[in-house]
């Protein structure tokens, strides 16, 4: 029965089987299905299909779905559209017809000429070469790859990961798209992407996949560890910021305390301490900004009695005092407090996103 279905009874056995499938897959949400069963059953009552007959499915579909198809249309759309072409012109439509054999053959003869002028390194001829090809003949797997191939010697990645994408989607087994997916995806920063184009051309070239395949496989996933490192060894908090800090905030004094050189280090020993280095810290910077612009703290600065002590000492040849003792006095906490804003470092977690690199 089902090799005696029209071609439009197959096309309404793909959309019952895409709708059911919606249905149950998550794509719809649960009240939506007595509407999807609905319109399965209407479908299938006007077309005289059956969708529960399995075998019909199959015979519509393939080893296909109606989704994944239309994936693949959108793929060659995109990929004729990076080049100008228009899917009336590329011959991609609902009803366009297979080519012929004569347009196979022209479609051919312009490939090799690509190939020619890509091995002249004449790019943009090759290009325009592979489009002239893909009009005759657009779900060609082996011309959409070529094309990638030259977009990506033009140093266009973005239409080399379309055309290659596309490439994959009309063929999986021819692999060179595979390769060449994997190389735009890793030129435009998707290492993550390129990792597993090279992981599916290896795949389907079998008995563990060729040098070339692996070793970009292994220079994407290398890639992959790397950002992940460096993901890793970013700052999740302000500097100083732990546990056993006050309720404000305050980040860990004695840290503080040691970078002026306080309990031993150069500013106790009477050096003075590279300011330059201090004032690079974001916290320090907070702290001078908030200082400077509160005459109060100024004025309780000045007449905090350690504070005009640890001056005096400096000024007489004496060296910075330990800090770690200096913060232990209530007050200079409090001020040191005042001027981090009543909270802790600024900055916190780094904007931006790292994984972002090379693009």
């Amino acid at each position: 029965m089902a090799s005696q279905h029209t071609s439009k009874q197959r096309l309404a056995l793909a959309i019952c089987d895409f709708l059911s499938t919606s249905a149950t897959d998550g794509t719809l949400t649960a009240e939506d299905k007595d509407s999807v069963d609905v319109a399965v059953n209407c479908i299938a009552e006007s077309f005289k299909v059956d969708p529960a007959d399995k075998d019909a499915v199959k015979a519509a579909v393939g080893t296909q779905s109606l989704m994944s198809i239309y994936s693949v249309y959108e793929k060659l759309k995109a990929s004729t559209g990076a080049s100008g072409a228009t899917p009336a012109a590329s011959g991609i439509s609902g009803s366009a017809a297979p080519p012929t054999e004569e347009q196979k053959k022209e479609a051919e003869g312009l490939k090799s000429k690509g190939n020619s002028a890509m091995a002249q390194k004449d790019y943009a001829t090759a290009i325009d070469l592979y489009t002239q090809a893909l009009k005759l003949h657009p779900s060609n797997a082996v011309f959409l790859s070529n094309r990638a191939a030259a977009h990506s010697a033009a140093k266009d990645h973005a239409s080399a990961r379309i055309d290659a994408e596309a490439a994959v989607a009309v063929d999986p087994s021819y692999t060179k798209a595979w390769s060449r997916l994997g190389l735009a995806r890793f030129a435009i920063g998707d290492a993550k992407g390129a990792m597993e184009a090279y992981s599916k051309g290896i795949e389907y070239e079998g008995s563990g996949g060729s040098e070339a395949m692996k070793k970009g496989y292994e220079t994407a996933k290398r890639r992959v560890e790397e950002m992940q490192a460096e993901e890793v060894s970013l700052p999740r908090t302000s500097p100083g910021a732990g546990p056993g800090d006050g309720a404000s905030g305050m980040p860990d004094l004695s840290n503080l305390a040691s970078m002026f050189g306080g309990g031993g280090g150069a500013g106790g020993a009477g050096g003075m301490p590279d300011l330059s280095s201090i004032m690079s810290n974001p916290m320090f910077a907070s702290m001078a900004q908030n200082f400077m612009s509160n005459p109060d703290l100024m004025n309780n600065l000045m007449s905090n009695p350690r504070l005009r002590e640890m001056a005096n000492q400096f000024s007489s040849g004496g060296g910075m005092p330990d800090l770690n003792s200096l913060m232990s006095d209530p007050n200079v906490a409090e001020m040191a407090r005042n001027m981090m804003g009543g909270g802790g470092a600024p900055g916190g977690p780094p904007g931006g996103n790292q994984n972002n690199s090379g693009q």
